[in-house]
């Protein structure tokens, strides 16, 4: 399947569009006066009556957009407009529901619930009515007069529901409403939600959710919007034309889920063979990852059933990895040569095969041999250290390198991560307290 360039999906009522974001842009302010482009010219409408998921990495802009589409803040550049009414200030046709639940601790669950209508001055008889029958919709009735420490993780997360589709809004938003549960409550809940969504039974046109469940994604969705990151783009719309209720065994569930991560791991036209990292030199982004989890990654790649070469989501199912765990680690792996990853595969070199089979003092020579052949900021840290006399300098004067280059988050980010690598390869030693670098110490 050529998902970039897959027809899109016919709508399965009006095609009038309910949302339409027109060219937006989104630029957040940084400490040195210059600005992080965080969104870059995205375009794309939501119809009556679908599902629509946004895919992609943390740091792509997803949540952004839907705070923009909401009207919680304003974009730095192209508009929304929904039902052909300009998004200005929140938006009333609009509810959202966050990851983090956001409820009030000092209200019961009916007081919750009733908080969105208490704000349109609904009368009280009318609000609790409203309430009631919402708190029942979602399967908390018995709940009413509970406090949400009371309650269970999924449960909280069904009052937020409950509180979003009071207001009997137009577009329900949806941020990552399901990662901060445990696995089998978050199945539970999404089952619950598209057996409500497939009844017809909740007061809502559409559903705009923010994942990086890529399954999650296939499960839920009529289309599929996958983004890129620094900045978030949009990069392909995905038609799901699977039957519903869909069977995550299903061959043809499979089959897209891997299409997705190839997609999602393929390398973008010009860039360098060493995968998707903006820069060059010591401005090269590097992903934060512990060596533990690259040695984790490739001992279960070099493990059975794969013998070195798999399938990245048949190795994330039983790691119970997201993309954003799975991801960076995978990254990580191509850009120190122990492993190549294209077309949603992972495919171990010599040098990863050598590494799973080496005792611990041998991964971290060889660990630290490829450090210093293929990252360049670690070249950098060790050729300071090696001319200055005192072998030693501060961790300051390489982030303010790096900042030169990239944010203040992505600099600390990325020295954090060149640090452990290079102290776990005793490439070089370093000092939390002083936050110094050293080589009294590297052995």
């Amino acid at each position: 399947m050529d998902l970039a360039s897959a027809p899109k999906v016919a709508p399965r009522a009006d095609t009038a569009p309910l949302v339409v974001v027109d060219h937006v842009r989104q630029l957040y302010a940084k400490g040195s006066g210059d600005h992080l482009l965080v969104l870059d010219d995205v375009s794309l409408t939501l119809r009556r009556n679908e599902i629509v998921s946004l895919l992609g990495r943390s740091g792509c802009g997803k949540s952004s957009l839907l705070r923009i589409i909401a009207g919680l803040m304003p974009s730095s550049a192209g508009k929304v407009t929904i039902g052909g009414k300009a998004v200005d200030g929140p938006a009333e046709e609009v509810a959202m529901v966050f990851q983090t639940f956001a409820l009030f601790p000092w209200l019961t669950v009916l007081e919750n619930v009733e908080i969105g209508l208490e704000a349109q001055k609904v009368p009280p008889a009318e609000r609790q009515k409203r309430a009631l029958a919402a708190i029942d919709l979602i399967g908390l009735d018995g709940y009413e007069s509970a406090y949400p420490k009371e309650l269970s993780g999924g449960m909280r997360q069904r009052v937020g529901l409950a509180r979003a589709l009071v207001v009997h809004p137009k577009l329900l938003l949806m941020d990552e409403p399901f990662s901060a549960l445990d696995v089998l409550t978050a199945e539970t809940l999404r089952t619950d939600l598209l057996d409500l969504w497939g009844e017809g039974r909740m007061p809502i046109s559409s559903i705009l959710l923010v994942t990086h469940n890529i399954e999650e994604a296939v499960l839920m969705s009529d289309r599929i919007l996958v983004f890129s990151s620094n900045p978030g783009r949009l990069v392909a719309e995905i038609p799901v034309r699977l039957p519903v209720p869909r069977n995550r065994l299903d061959p043809a569930f499979r089959q897209m889920v891997d299409d997705i991560y190839a997609l999602m791991t393929a390398r973008p036209v010009g860039k360098p063979s060493y995968g998707s990292f903006p820069g060059t030199g010591i401005s090269m982004e590097v992903p934060r990852v512990s060596p533990n989890l690259l040695a984790g990654l490739m001992e279960a790649v070099a493990g059975e059933p794969f013998h070195g070469h798999a399938d990245l989501p048949a190795v994330a199912g039983p790691l119970q990895m997201e993309i954003d765990d799975l991801f960076p680690v995978a990254e990580a792996l191509q850009l120190l040569r122990f492993a190549e990853v294209a077309e949603g595969d992972i495919r171990l070199t010599d040098a990863g095969r050598r590494f799973v089979h080496l005792d611990p003092d041998g991964r971290k020579r060889l660990f630290a041999q490829h450090v210093l052949a293929y990252v360049p900021l670690a070249q950098h840290i060790k050729r300071v250290l090696d001319e200055r006399d005192a072998h030693a300098a501060p961790a300051s004067r390489f982030r303010d390198e790096l900042e030169d280059s990239m944010s203040e988050d992505y600099a600390d980010r990325t020295l954090r991560a060149v640090t452990s690598w290079g102290r776990y390869g005793e490439v070089f030693a370093y000092d939390e307290d002083s936050g110094v670098f050293s080589l009294d110490n590297p052995s």
